[in-house]
């Protein structure tokens, strides 16, 4: 597609046009909503389409229990994090998580391998579920987001996948989505209303749905393809070599997007009410890992070697690099509790804490022995707080903060 039209209709034989919300409930990110594309993925055999895809109706499926492997006991690393045994195989990569809006402590956890887990008590403990309406022959989903508001629930995943629910997850219905979706759901977000969400695609597609998903609005009138060929002489450096899809998409709160090129050689923002992406230059030459906000008007960027700077989110030439120590460790993600306690994560099990809104850096040393990449920090509104993994590793927020 070189296009994206202002309205479209996701599930055939739906017409009418929805209205566009902007309020997210359920597990958040201070400041931001990250979900990345480079995570480990898993295998996809050549799928057959039947039933459901080829007939477009939706298909209901109870969140069915499945039998747990042996529980051992969680394992306090330091006085603000525990490491939790989760009934999993190793091998899975953890992607998202997010608790309802009715219950702090409800919530279900996301990753490869059709990854879903259900906690009832703020993460301590987990049980694992399976979707029959995610079950299609040939199909291994990784499911990449979930959001809720209220009892009202998303996921979204790879291959194209839509889940929904209104009763707080214990049954989940699959809703078919056009085969034209430019890109893959990598962000779902639970809008204030019933039926309402946005889901937004790593090539950039972000589209609004006020019914349920029975039909959607474009938000961005174009491609992010297009937008490049279209500004190309403006003076953005690799735009040339884009490839089509962001390596990492960070939402915030109030609705505004910073996104990070597949080569990590440039970052694109876009802003409710923006007729399209607006591309941007990286601060420094070295490559572009990752971005997210900090607060509702500052950017933070990590690059290749563990590299973190801060900027305000409008200007370009604002980004100070912070000391971090990162030993050359790759940062992945940063995330706050509160504008002054924030946590920084990356590879080998790399943690970091600041006390001062970002200022200055302490390096974790508990986690040092955690043979894995930690990916993802999420604070939820309510106090619990995850940093997810891969091969399985979860750590649940202890402190007071």
């Amino acid at each position: 597609l070189t296009s994206v039209r202002p309205k479209v209709s996701l599930v055939s034989g739906h017409t009418s046009a929805p209205k566009i919300s902007t309020h997210h409930q359920g597990i958040r990110r201070r400041g931001a909503m990250v979900t990345r594309a480079m995570a480990e993925d898993d295998s996809v055999v050549e799928p057959t389409r039947r039933g459901l895809l080829q007939s477009g109706m939706l298909v209901a499926g109870a969140s069915v229990m499945l039998p747990s492997l042996p529980a051992r006991a969680n394992r306090l690393v330091s006085s603000d994090w525990e490491l939790v045994d989760l009934p999993v195989q190793p091998g899975v990569v953890l992607l998202d998580a997010g608790f309802t809006g009715t219950d702090p402590n409800h919530g279900f956890l996301l990753g490869t391998k059709q990854t879903l887990l259900e906690t009832f008590d703020g993460g301590k403990t987990w049980e694992p579920r399976s979707v029959a309406a995610a079950v299609e022959e040939g199909f291994n989903y990784r499911f990449n987001s979930i959001s809720f508001n209220g009892d009202e629930g998303w996921i979204v995943g790879k291959p194209a996948i839509l889940l929904h629910t209104t009763d707080g997850g214990k049954n989940w219905e699959r809703i078919p989505l056009s085969s034209k979706l430019p890109g893959t759901p990598q962000i779902i977000t639970a809008l204030d209303g019933p039926g309402a969400a946005e889901m937004t695609t790593d090539q950039g597609a972000i589209y609004v749905t006020s019914n349920a998903a029975l039909n959607w609005t474009a938000a961005v009138q174009e491609t992010v393809d297009a937008t490049l060929n279209r500004v190309i002489s403006s003076g953005i450096s690799g735009a040339s070599y884009y490839e089509g899809s962001f390596s990492t998409v960070a939402r915030s709160n109030s609705g505004d997007y910073v996104a990070v090129s597949s080569r990590g050689n440039f970052y694109m923002t876009w802003t409710p009410g923006q007729t399209y992406w607006q591309p941007h230059n990286r601060p420094v030459t070295r490559r572009l890992q990752g971005m997210g906000f900090v607060g509702e008007d500052k950017l933070w960027a990590t690059f290749k070697g563990g590299d973190l700077y801060i900027g305000d989110r409008d200007k370009e030439d604002s980004f100070k690099q912070v000391r971090i120590g990162s030993r050359g460790f790759g940062i992945l993600d940063v995330n706050f509790v509160n504008p002054d306690v924030g946590y920084a994560c990356g590879g080998s099990g790399s943690l970091f804490k600041t006390v001062d809104g970002g200022k200055t850096w302490k390096r974790d040393k508990s986690t040092d022995d955690i043979a894995a990449n930690l990916y993802e920090i999420k604070f939820s509104q309510t106090g619990n707080g995850l940093i997810l993994g891969n091969d399985a590793i979860l750590l649940r927020y202890t402190g007071s903060a």
